[in-house]
């Protein structure tokens, strides 16, 4: 019985020396390590936490767009894993619509323009900044087409400039100073 006991207790701090974990502190980073080495993480390698929608909603200059997206329904559809690309407006970017006009797309009776305004802002795909090139033509997801003009290190989408890009968890997000508007429907 006391070999049997002595072999379980041998057994048990095996397992639990094997499943010990180290946390080294070093100047720009902390390392997470197993010593199995079968897990070994680096704080910068983590993936961001908030999705493309979580992005928008914790912009103070995208609440526009957050409400246009929950008045078009598209809030859980661009919740998903994606990847998606998102050109975001800025509040400012809407503001340069014609007056009136934000106020008559979210009226319950043209969500199906609405979303077609938003689906043009989106991208099925990782596209990011520093991939762009002069004259890339994009199919958005509304299927219709945008193209990227890249000047002087100037990212434009159509007639909009990228303002700056944040990773997400299930995409990313190029803030746009300007609203894109689909072409009319043939």
């Amino acid at each position: 019985m006391r070999k049997m006991l002595l072999a379980t207790s041998m057994v048990c701090f095996s397992v639990l020396i094997s499943c010990q974990t180290n946390t080294k502190k070093t100047d720009e980073t902390t390392i997470i390590e197993k010593t199995d080495s079968t897990i070994q993480s680096s704080m910068n390698d983590v993936m961001p936490q908030r999705n493309v929608v979580q992005v928008a909603i914790d912009s103070k200059d995208h609440t526009t767009l957050v409400m246009a997206l929950k008045a078009a329904d598209l809030v859980d559809a661009l919740s998903k894993d994606g990847p998606f690309t998102v050109f975001a407006p800025t509040n400012e970017a809407f503001n340069k619509l014609p007056t009136g006009t934000l106020d008559i797309l979210l009226k319950p009776a043209n969500k199906g323009d609405l979303a077609n305004i938003l689906k043009y802002h989106v991208s099925l795909g990782l596209f990011k900044a520093d991939n762009f090139i002069d004259g890339q033509i994009i199919g958005q997801i509304n299927g219709n087409d945008v193209k990227m003009s890249v000047k002087n290190g100037k990212i434009m989408i159509n007639e909009a400039t990228v303002i700056t890009s944040i990773n997400a968890s299930n995409g990313i997000v190029h803030v746009i100073d300007g609203v894109l508007l689909p072409p009319p429907s043939k």
